[in-house]
């Protein structure tokens, strides 16, 4: 049965959460002296794969962030929701991402997650570095 899509104004306001969400990630990891390469990679066509910021260190390592933002911690909370289809996808953009450098740099793959209100002092955020790597998603490569 086919499901009707929400209001465009509901996908709107989620749309803008994650917008901020990514920005407030940005920040932080900015005020951590990581630089911002691009924002929102994506593969060509359909099925493909997504990084939310693509960063570097200052040792030249490239950072491929994946930001997630919940509004609690129920079902495992935001980190846990990285699951496997979407370090895939995020894998398979990384490894797109990586085919303008004729000599690819050191890489790892990181998630912000953010708790809490989209906005604000309540909200929580964990850095974790090197949350992922591709032995983690080997399977089906």
């Amino acid at each position: 049965m086919h499901k009707p899509a929400p209001p465009t104004r509901a996908r709107t306001s989620t749309k803008q959460a994650g917008d901020e969400a990514e920005q407030q990630a940005l920040r932080y990891l900015q005020a951590r002296g990581l630089t911002l390469l691009t924002r929102n990679y994506r593969t060509p066509g359909r099925g493909g794969g997504e990084v939310d910021l693509v960063m570097r260190t200052a040792d030249g390592t490239l950072v491929f962030v994946e930001v997630r933002r919940r509004a609690n911690a129920r079902h495992g909370g935001a980190a846990a929701s990285v699951g496997l289809v979407k370090r895939r996808r995020i894998i398979l953009a990384a490894r797109h991402y990586l085919l303008r450098w004729p000599s690819p740099p050191p890489c790892r793959f990181d998630v912000v997650a953010i708790e809490g209100a989209p906005t604000g002092a309540e909200a929580r955020l964990v850095w974790l570095p090197a949350a992922f790597d591709l032995g983690d998603c080997a399977a089906g490569f």
